[in-house]
């Protein structure tokens, strides 16, 4: 057998409970530096942002909640698999950008340096994420039901979506910090549009 007709390796649960961790860890981190300096972001991650510089609920309290009628969709047309690891995923964001605030701070973080950086930090805790049948929910799962079903690049849309978010933060954040945003967004997306390919990558969970 060639190895181009070889089947494609599975990752077994402990690689994709590590994966999670590390994906969530990573996405996480770039959320802490992004509330650090006032940014925002796209997805339901960027409508979370909103609600936290609006109202100063716990970013992390409503990343959950937001998240939650997006199940649905997984369910019906990803699987209770891949919607079980979305939650877990979604879950430990949403713990851990809280959590990351009692083990480290920064003294100084210029913004257009922070949307770089974390925006490729956070695309790739996403690729870390998709690669092993998970995602952060939202806007991401639609994302990825697009590309499966019409060929749609996932990054291409969600740097559409991503970039209407944060037209709309207009009223919320000043010029500066818009406009890192963006830049945190266009970051972001690059990582997941030039890895997120089923020809680049073919491993699967194992059942």
């Amino acid at each position: 057998m060639s190895a181009t007709n070889a089947p494609a390796p599975k990752h077994s649960l402990a690689e994709d409970v590590v994966a999670i961790a590390v994906g969530t860890l990573f996405v996480s981190f770039g959320v802490v530096m992004f509330k650090q300096v006032g940014l925002l972001t796209g997805g339901t991650a960027g409508l979370a942002f909103l609600v936290y510089y609006v109202t100063a609920i716990p970013f992390g309290a409503a990343f959950f909640v937001i998240n939650l009628p997006f199940y649905y969709l997984v369910v019906r047309r990803v699987g209770w698999r891949f919607t079980l690891k979305t939650f877990c995923a979604v879950a430990l964001v949403s713990v851990l950008s809280e959590l990351h605030g009692r083990f480290i701070h920064f003294s100084l973080l210029d913004p257009f340096y922070t949307a770089v950086f974390g925006g490729l930090l956070m695309g790739t805790g996403f690729i870390v994420l998709f690669r092993h049948q998970a995602s952060l929910g939202g806007v991401n799962i639609l994302a990825l039901y697009v590309q499966d079903h019409f060929g749609i690049r996932a990054g291409k849309l969600q740097m559409a979506v991503d970039l209407g978010i944060l037209l709309a933060s207009y009223f919320v954040v000043d010029v500066k910090a818009l406009l890192a945003s963006v830049i945190g967004a266009i970051a972001l997306n690059l990582v997941i549009w030039m890895n997120h390919r089923h020809d680049h990558y073919v491993a699967w969970s194992a059942p």
